[in-house]
């Protein structure tokens, strides 16, 4: 069973949302966190060597953490935009997100919104603190069925 604490969560959250990739070990119960080399072409595969060749020795010892798809995030970022006190700011970011690039709209958007800004960082990591805590307990969901 995954228990990690509120720390842990805010760290795998973080890791995350930057780009990487976590897997949980099952027999030490450690986080092992190493780069999307998916995401972040030209990366230095290198540099990741002792990483990578653990994780494909003992594949069956690891459960990935995933992070959130870009329809997840989509939606995260429409509910930030319901939730704007600011009927033009809301607006603002409704209308991004109807038009094409979505993303890059609503963060030139948010960037240059003020105090909103940092509401929305507020809002986006605690959605993803949300969204983490969901994975790890459907993971133990499955571990709970495997086992019986």
């Amino acid at each position: 069973m995954i228990n990690l604490s509120k720390e842990r969560i805010k760290e795998i959250t973080g890791d995350l949302d930057c780009g990487m990739k976590c897997y949980y070990n099952k027999k030490t119960k450690e986080i092992t966190t190493i780069i999307d080399f998916d995401s972040h072409y030209g990366a230095d595969e290198e540099l990741w060597e002792d990483v990578i060749k653990e994780l494909e020795e003992n594949w069956t010892d690891y459960i990935e953490i995933e992070r959130m798809d870009s329809r997840e995030s989509f939606l995260v970022m429409e509910d930030f935009a319901y939730s704007v006190d600011s009927a033009s700011l809301q607006e603002k970011l409704i209308n991004a997100l109807n038009r094409s690039k979505p993303f890059s709209n609503f963060k030139w958007i948010i960037d240059n919104s003020g105090d909103y800004r940092q509401k929305w960082f507020d809002f986006k990591n605690q959605k993803y603190i949300e969204w983490v805590e969901e994975k790890i307990s459907e993971l133990n969901s499955m571990e709970e069925f495997e086992n019986k």
